[in-house]
């Protein structure tokens, strides 16, 4: 194999690997830690030092990762096509 060839397939394999540990990522872990909240369910109000529960996460510090969200999206559409 020549040097350019294993230079030209390289970012390819490696979007590959990265694409595909994300996936088992969210398989094996789908939700992550709310961005707005860090994670702590409650969030500041804009008027003093109020904490209110986050709405994104509804409290819980978490939220689905986007990965899972394709992933149910694909079994989802494949439930209603074996119908």
């Amino acid at each position: 194999m020549d040097p350019r060839d294993l230079l030209a397939t390289a970012p390819c394999l490696i979007l590959t690997l990265l694409t595909l540990g994300y996936l088992v990522l969210c398989v094996a872990a789908p939700f992550g830690r709310c961005r707005t909240c860090k994670g702590t369910g409650r969030k500041h109000s804009t008027i003093g030092r109020l904490r209110r529960e986050c709405r994104r996460c509804a409290g819980t510090g978490l939220r689905l990762r986007v990965g899972r969200h394709a992933i149910n999206h694909i079994k989802d559409e494949y439930q209603a096509a074996k119908r």
